[in-house]
């Protein structure tokens, strides 16, 4: 599934916090070797599956003591960067450098580790209609990149060393900024060791001091999205798009809340997509003068971290003029707080799985 978390709105929450105290800094490093398989989401990619690609995971971590009230709320997780070099072992693909902000959870005693990280990657090889034709997964050199991770982690052995294994998913795509995009999804085995900056000094876990419940009334939001996107028509051209999102929402708690609202999309690249296809493919029956236009409503959920969260929606188009990868879409995202009512968004729009924009957004919470 594709997903676009860009890497400065995850940078974003790693400074500028309120402190009780001053925090204990402390920082790691791990570095993993991996080897996988490029996995059939697509049938259209099954050409390139060719070899199993290979590469390094290395990442540079932040420790987490609690000294903020979000850390021990989350299992005190670690903040930090990856870097991710990966050989397609194919030589349509090219190779990928990547580089993301993430997050490490931990589970078990802290001895089973989560990461998630999102960013930007660079393609060696992508799509060239003369000299790389073949190359229908990535249309760009930058894409955005999803990294995810599960490990089996333990610190501190030898001497500040330790040891990772574990499970890596990495995904690739442009989120059709241009065609093609039918993007990579590489699952491997890694394996590799972690080193503490501070030779192994252990330091205690705060615990959090009781906080009240957070109790709200519904609130009400805008939000004004936008972004540039192309159709699955290779060379049909990108264009500007604009949403305009109305939605209530309910805090349960601390961390989540619920929503419930509507989207208005004028979607520029439907215009030309429907006069190609009322030219090209007459038997669809397709008008030239089609609406556009598109209506939805959608629920979805909040995951508030900090001054961060992360939204999930899932919408139904009840106006729908025009037939484009099916009634139901769904957006995930990241949001970042300016104060208690303006807030920046990044979010992917997607059907199921297909990807049809990024969409950079700016709102108020009322």
């Amino acid at each position: 599934m594709k997903r676009l978390l860009p890497i400065f709105f995850l940078v974003g929450c790693f400074f500028g916090f309120s402190q009780a105290e001053k925090p204990v800094k402390k920082y790691t490093l791990d570095i993993s070797q991996f080897k996988g398989s490029i996995l059939l989401h697509n049938p259209d990619i099954s050409h390139l599956i060719t070899a199993h690609p290979g590469g390094i995971i290395v990442g540079f971590n932040r420790k987490r003591y609690g000294h903020e009230d979000w850390e021990a709320e989350y299992g005190y997780p670690d903040t930090g960067f990856s870097f991710v070099y990966q050989n397609m072992n194919n030589p349509t693909l090219g190779q990928n450098f990547g580089l993301y902000a993430h997050y490490n959870f931990y589970f078990f005693k802290r001895n089973l580790q989560f990461r998630i990280g999102q960013g930007i990657a660079y393609n060696t090889n992508p799509y060239d209609k003369n000299t790389n034709f073949r190359n229908n997964a990535y249309g760009t050199h930058l894409l955005s990149t999803t990294m995810a991770m599960i490990n089996y982690h333990k610190e501190n052995l030898v001497a500040g060393l330790g040891l990772k294994a574990g499970i890596s998913l990495v995904h690739y795509s442009n989120a059709n900024f241009k065609a093609p995009n039918t993007s990579t999804n590489t699952m491997a085995l890694n394996f590799g060791l972690t080193y503490d900056l501070d030779g192994g000094v252990e330091h205690a876990y705060l615990k959090p001091e009781k906080k009240e419940k957070i109790t709200e009334p519904i609130r009400y939001n805008l939000v004004l999205r936008g972004g540039v996107n192309e159709s699955d028509v290779v060379n049909s051209g990108r264009y500007g798009f604009y949403i305009l999102s109305a939605y209530a929402d309910k805090r349960l708690g601390r961390k989540s809340a619920l929503q419930i609202g509507g989207d208005l999309f004028y979607s520029n690249f439907l215009k030309e997509l429907i006069r190609f296809r009322s030219i090209s493919f007459p038997e669809e029956e397709v008008a030239a003068d089609t609406d556009f236009k598109r209506v939805g409503l959608f629920v979805g959920h909040e995951l508030f971290i900090n001054k961060m969260s992360i939204v999930t929606q899932l919408g139904y188009y009840v106006y729908y003029p025009f037939d484009f990868e099916g009634r139901t879409y769904n957006r995930i995202g990241l949001k970042r707080y300016f104060g208690d009512k303006v807030f920046g968004a990044i979010t992917l729009k997607s059907h199921a799985a297909k990807a049809e924009a990024v969409e950079f957004g700016i709102g108020i919470r009322l």
